[in-house]
């Protein structure tokens, strides 16, 4: 992977592919390679960059950090690179970061996907729960992420039997980090609803996580967004349903 120094951290990333730019921002607790079977059918289309976020993979951390920090972090990768405007399409958690750069930088993104996401804020009780597992986890290890989450991820048990050690690989500091990063992130339902460039809603109807009428109704805020409903999918599209998960992100070329 490549990596650069940027906001105190080392950021690693790939890049790969030619045309117009799409980050493709993974979620919690994963790294960038979730995206390597929509990566290769997509490469002829893109200039596809990959980014470890800050914590995961072989991105470093070293404080505290909320959403926004990662979403500077990739305006400062995208400077370095020479990249002025992009497309994102964000999974999960990295739909968070996605929406998180839009507000931050709206003149910089040409359009946005969200995979498996959302933009509702956190419950009381689902912000409480964070909390106790960043607090759990940083007593007893990753681990108990990997033991308590996979299984929730995919209906598939080949995608859970790669998503499992790719959990566990992950660094203490960056998986607690996140998980008070999305506590703590804003309600951006306002903001998506005056969003004015094209969106795409990739979603499958079997997600445990974050179920699919948030993007049903995200669909109903932004009637010109296009919504792909995966049937059979859990939380993955990516890596259960990559085919049509690349189909569905050519759109925002």
């Amino acid at each position: 992977m490549n990596k650069l120094q940027l906001n105190g951290i080392e950021l690693a990333y790939e890049r790969r592919g030619k045309g117009t730019p799409l980050v493709l921002i993974h979620g919690y607790p994963l790294d960038h390679s979730i995206w390597n079977d929509v990566a290769s059918q997509l490469e002829n289309d893109f200039d596809l960059i990959l980014p470890d976020v800050r914590g995961f993979g072989e991105s470093t951390v070293d404080s505290p950090y909320s959403l926004t920090d990662i979403a500077n972090d990739l305006a400062a990768l995208l400077d370095s690179l020479g990249v002025a405007q992009t497309t994102l399409a964000g999974h999960s958690m990295g739909g968070y970061i996605a929406l998180a750069f839009a507000k931050a930088f709206p003149e910089r993104v040409k359009g946005l996907a969200l995979v498996s996401s959302q933009v509702a804020t956190d419950t009381p009780e689902r912000k409480e729960g964070r909390y106790k597992t960043a607090a759990d986890v940083a007593q007893k290890g990753v681990h108990i992420v990997a033991d308590a989450m996979t299984d929730k991820l995919s209906p598939s048990q080949s995608v859970r039997d790669g998503i499992r050690p790719l959990i566990a690989k992950q660094s203490v500091a960056g998986v607690t980090g996140a998980l008070k990063a999305m506590a703590e992130r804003e309600d951006l339902t306002s903001f998506i609803s005056s969003f004015g460039q094209p969106l795409v809603l990739i979603h499958g109807d079997a997600d445990e996580l974050i179920p699919i009428e948030r993007a049903r109704e995200i669909k109903s805020l932004i009637p010109s967004a296009h919504l792909v409903e995966l049937s059979g999918a859990g939380h993955m599209p990516m890596m259960e349903m990559p085919v049509e998960t690349a189909s569905a992100l050519i759109k925002l070329k």
